[in-house]
């Protein structure tokens, strides 16, 4: 076969039939478009949850107990937590400073590096210069809280140990609740009653936005102790305690860790009648990435049908061609061209086809890339950039290689008595 020669002629006869080339390219443009789009639709799902579950936190264990309230876990800042609003919870399911301070054992958990007890209130309602506002979260904990759920103060300071101690009522407030407070105002060194209660204000918390679940900036934080003092009660039990692993590859150890200490404390036996449940992140965001792997393949498989049934019009494109070009291909042969001419020069202009279809459908899946799609950023999988355009040249491959033989078996002598 001369492939220049038969790449001549494939081009000639694409130029020849411009509408009918740019049309069967079409399908391949969009097939291959459809699979770069969805994929990086997929890849940025995958990464937005991903994002949003990091952002609560690094190498996080949340413990709460498993009756008498249940609680979100992961959900936001503060988590819904054990303790039933009206105080009534059963003994049996409480998390007390007694388990904060036994997790707390170097020697019976050495994997934890960071723990901090957990109290929220519901329905707080907040007040200033004759603004209320009630914030999503009202968060009593201690100052590892912060680093543990990767908050940063962005204006004034954070709450230390020491106010912890002294039992200061001083609030880090949210951007939401602060903009629902006070506008424009600097909220710094304010006081703002929660529900009736005093509290100075002695920080702006660091813009998180949303995690996908609740917005992360409708939070107000303080020492747990105030909240003990004030809003809660000296008793009240924990909603949850919030801990921070040593490293990511530990994690299935420190919540093994958790698991004896807290069957320990709470006098159990067996892990599975525990009365209380430890949530690991990891484990979350294994199952998260999972899944939306999963996603991501169904995606490309669908896309991909595209691909296929753009295949199948260039096939019936070239059938089309050999048809209306039999008498050339019986000149040819008998002048001398050879079987492996002929299937050349159609394999060649179906491969053209498939070619400048998937340079197209590149080009045109990366601009579809810098659009946000059904609320997703999309992110460019590279992979699928050089698998969509392989696979696209392989159709154009196997669909124009029955048209190519068909037309390089045909005898000369019947070639050239088609009319």
């Amino acid at each position: 076969m001369n492939l220049p020669e038969s790449t001549r002629i494939a081009v000639r006869g694409l130029s020849g039939n411009r509408l009918r080339s740019g049309l069967t390219m079409l399908g391949i443009l969009i097939g291959v478009g459809s699979v770069i789009v969805l994929v990086a639709v997929g890849n940025g799902s995958s990464l937005a949850v991903q994002k949003q579950i990091e952002g609560l936190g690094t190498n996080t264990l949340v413990v709460f107990s498993s009756r008498g309230g249940g609680g979100r876990a992961f959900g936001g800042g503060a988590g819904g937590g054990g303790r039933a609003t009206n105080g009534t919870q059963s003994s049996a399911t409480q998390l007390t400073m007694k388990d904060v301070t036994a997790l707390g054992d170097k020697t019976q958990a050495p994997d934890l590096v960071a723990i901090a007890p957990v109290i929220t209130e519901a329905a707080v309602t907040a007040t200033y210069a004759g603004a209320t506002y009630t914030p999503g979260q009202f968060v009593g904990t201690n100052s590892d809280y912060l680093s543990i759920r990767n908050y940063t103060v962005a204006e004034g300071a954070a709450f230390t140990a020491d106010d912890v101690t002294n039992r200061n009522r001083v609030a880090l407030l949210g951007q939401t609740v602060v903009t629902n407070l006070f506008g424009s105002q600097d909220p710094i060194g304010a006081t703002v009653q929660f529900s009736g209660i005093d509290f100075h204000v002695g920080g702006v918390l660091t813009p998180k936005g949303s995690n996908g679940q609740q917005d992360q900036d409708d939070i107000v934080i303080t020492p747990i102790t105030a909240v003990q003092d004030t809003l809660a009660g000296a008793n009240a039990p924990l909603s949850q305690i919030t801990i921070e692993a040593r490293s990511r590859g530990v994690m299935t150890a420190a919540a093994d860790e958790v698991t004896t200490v807290l069957l320990g404390t709470h006098h159990l036996t067996d892990a599975t009648n525990a009365d209380f449940q430890v949530l690991n992140q990891a484990t979350l965001l294994s199952t998260a990435s999972s899944t939306n792997s999963v996603f991501t393949v169904l995606l490309g498989a669908v896309a991909a049908i595209s691909l296929l049934v753009g295949g199948i019009g260039v096939m019936n494109i070239m059938l089309v061609t050999v048809t209306e070009r039999t008498r050339e291909i019986g000149i040819r042969k008998a002048i001398g061209a050879r079987r492996s001419d002929i299937l050349g020069q159609f394999l060649v202009e179906a491969v053209l086809l498939s070619l400048l279809g998937g340079v197209l459908g590149v080009i045109g899946g990366l601009i579809g890339s810098r659009f946000r799609i059904v609320g997703v950023t999309p992110v460019v999988a590279w992979y699928s950039v050089g698998l969509a355009f392989g696979v696209a040249v392989v159709v154009g491959l196997f669909f124009g290689l029955y048209p190519a033989n068909r037309a390089a078996s045909m005898r000369p002598i019947e070639a050239l008595r088609h009319e």
